[in-house]
């Protein structure tokens, strides 16, 4: 019994060397293949560089050029200005497939790690996380939240929910920058709100137990509450606009849910905008009850003016960032609207 299970284990590494040998000869292959790859993106890499420098120049050039040119030289100019627009849009979808260098944000957190991701499937996987990430947290917040107005007012849970925030936050910061590098087109408010936000919940998180905490603290947990329960509202809003967009072949595969109104969202506007806007004003609340708290005699803690400032800076940032992509939805529909009124007069008189 035993040679014969020394004969079956000695027949199986055999078999086991053979396959070795195959797998050596496919891993110098894929190592071969690797370096080739790799130069080849630097050598993709470096040539998108020389053709944006050459069409700098080219740009500086064409505004040398006078107003008093030929209508054959002005038709020239502007189809010129038209191909190199078209020439900028096609490097970036060249670059999407290519190593991004990282910001100096996630240059101070990472280092020189390469957080590229090369395959569509990868980028789409890592936003998916990112989303669910988002949601998760937010429905932890939700009922830490929801539970704090219901048990006796213990200061080490309000230093738990504080602490949750400013990691949530900060991991989102990183997340964020990630996403930025890989092609996603967020709008540059957001990243920097998260930011704020992050200092915001870091000053909460050493507030005092003091008479102005203690006068704020409902208020704010309330806050955190409302906030958490509307980006859940907005989550499974926007995740079927995307959806949506994505099988008509509308949207970008980086697009991402946001804290605040995004232009592809206009369906559904009157559903999704009121409580967005009520959540702005509720921060420009929170701003104008600190501030009258910080102006009690009682009050020593200099966090108190501080958070009123930084309430009040979200508000203006949420509130101007949306209302300026409003706007510009409804101009880029008007002129739609106008351009299909030109063409169907210009086919009337032609016809």
């Amino acid at each position: 019994m035993t040679s014969s299970v020394i004969t079956s284990c000695l027949g199986d590494w055999n078999d086991l060397e053979k396959e070795f040998t195959q797998l050596q000869e496919d891993h110098k292959e894929y190592q071969k293949k690797l370096e080739q790859m790799v130069s080849c993106q630097k050598k993709c890499v470096a040539s998108i560089a020389h053709h944006r420098y050459r069409i700098k120049q080219i740009n500086e050039s064409l505004k040398k050029v006078g107003s008093e040119i030929t209508a054959d030289e002005k038709e020239q100019v502007e189809n010129l200005k038209k191909n190199i627009a078209k020439r900028k849009l096609e490097f970036r979808d060249m670059e999407e497939v290519l190593p991004h260098k990282n910001g100096i944000y996630l240059s101070i957190i990472l280092g020189s790690v390469n957080i590229s991701l090369l395959n569509k499937a990868d980028k789409y996987q890592y936003k998916q996380d990112y989303e669910k990430f988002k949601l998760t947290v937010s429905y932890v917040v939700m009922f830490l939240s929801a539970f704090m107005h219901f048990i006796p007012e213990y200061r080490w849970i309000d230093a738990v929910l504080n602490f949750l925030l400013v990691w949530y936050y900060c991991t989102l910061t990183i997340r964020e920058s990630i996403l930025v590098v890989n092609g996603s087109r967020i709008k540059g408010w957001w990243v920097t709100h998260h930011f704020i936000s992050t200092v915001c919940a870091g000053i909460s998180l050493i507030w005092p137990d003091s008479l102005t905490y203690q006068l704020f603290r409902k208020q704010y947990i309330f806050f955190i509450l409302y906030l958490s329960c509307v980006y859940v509202m907005q989550y499974y809003y926007q995740s079927g606009c995307l959806y949506r967009m994505r099988s008509l072949g509308e949207g970008h595969d980086m697009d991402i849910t946001a804290e605040g109104f995004m232009s592809w969202m206009w369906k559904g506007l009157a559903f999704l905008l009121p409580p967005i806007f009520f959540g702005y004003f509720f921060q420009c609340y929170n701003a104008y009850v600190l501030y009258h708290l910080s102006q009690l005699p009682e009050c020593k803690e200099w966090q108190v003016i501080v958070l009123a400032a930084i309430h009040f800076v979200l508000f203006a940032g949420n509130l101007a960032t949306t209302l300026r992509v409003i706007r510009q939805k409804i101009q880029s529909d008007l002129s739609w609207l106008r351009n299909r009124y030109r063409n169907s007069m210009d086919n009337n008189k032609t016809d």
